[in-house]
């Protein structure tokens, strides 16, 4: 009897040990790496900003300020155009690299009915009940809320971590990553627009247009970059509205079963109030309201309205 609880306690202690080799070994770790790669994406974005901005502003539409006519106000409306949009991108990037994206609260426990609602409605889905508990925090787990490796922590309303922001996006910048999304792509086809000439040039006459090989280099490598975004933040940008559309994040795509009603998708008019807040003269810019920080739980990324049509018993 004695030998047999003897060799039961050796077995715990070789289980718990089993259990410590294995948290020290998670390949998970590895991913904070990623975020001495994003402190490179930034300098990337800032990089071609500044390219873009001499080849762009300086280079092609600088000197048709000074022509006069037709050509010159043409040019004045593009760069001020160019302008807006690069207020608006720099605003709503550091937005979305500095706000935080929703921490879950020290000891935060889910409501007796409001855990009832959410196990019996992903039970009526078909999908995985939610867990409650994050073995990594040791915390509770609100709705939505799943943990990054890359930030080793939970986050609210977690869509991706974005190398490009350095910063998880979740529920209080899913709106500023969403902006700076959007004001990327229009900068960058703007800045293609107004760089092909001088790109076509490059294969034609263009010891004409330019007074030095650098500036027709720059030219050049701006056109080529901007085209490079334009095509692929094309993909992410009908991606995210899409998400946007259903209420879903990357995450939930996953997670939701095809053919089954998503108990978060209130209709689309609803769903981008959920992100981007009721004051529409608000929305395309990288702020909210206070009323709407007050009103719209979502917001906050602790609470959720879901679907009446899906019963929560």
């Amino acid at each position: 009897m004695l030998k047999r609880l003897a060799g039961s306690g050796s077995g715990a202690r070789k289980g718990r040990r089993s259990i410590r080799l294995a948290m020290d070994l998670n390949p998970f770790r590895l991913c904070s790496g990623l975020k001495f790669l994003g402190y490179f994406m930034v300098g990337l974005v800032l990089g071609l900003i500044a390219v873009s901005y001499y080849a762009v502003v300086i280079l092609t539409l600088g000197p048709d300020l000074l022509h006069g006519g037709f050509t010159s106000l043409f040019s004045i409306l593009l760069v001020a155009i160019f302008h807006v949009l690069l207020v608006l991108l720099a605003w709503s990037y550091l937005m979305a690299v500095f706000r935080d994206p929703g921490a879950v609260p020290p000891n935060w426990k889910l409501l007796p009915q409001q855990d009832a609602a959410e196990t019996s409605s992903s039970v009526e889905l078909n999908a995985t009940a939610i867990p409650q508990f994050c073995n990594r925090c040791q915390n509770g787990k609100p709705p939505r809320c799943h943990h990054c490796s890359v930030c080793e922590r939970c986050v609210l309303k977690m869509d991706h971590h974005c190398i490009w922001v350095v910063n998880c996006v979740g529920a209080r910048n899913y709106k500023f990553f969403l902006l700076f999304l959007l004001y990327t792509f229009l900068e960058t086809m703007l800045d293609t627009f107004v760089l092909l000439p001088g790109f076509i040039s490059f294969f034609r006459q263009a010891e004409h247009h330019f007074s030095s090989p650098g500036e027709l280099a720059i030219t050049f490598l701006a056109f080529v970059l901007n085209l490079a975004f334009v095509l692929s933040l094309l993909c992410f940008v009908v991606m995210h509205i899409s998400l946007l559309l259903s209420n879903t994040t990357s995450v939930e795509v996953h997670e939701k079963k095809k053919g089954m009603p998503w108990k978060y998708d209130l209709g689309w008019r609803k769903n981008i109030e959920q992100v981007f807040g009721t004051r529409k003269v608000l929305w395309l810019f990288p702020v909210f309201s206070k009323e709407d920080l007050e009103r719209v739980p979502a917001l906050q990324g602790l609470d959720y309205p879901t679907r009446p049509d899906i019963i929560n018993v």
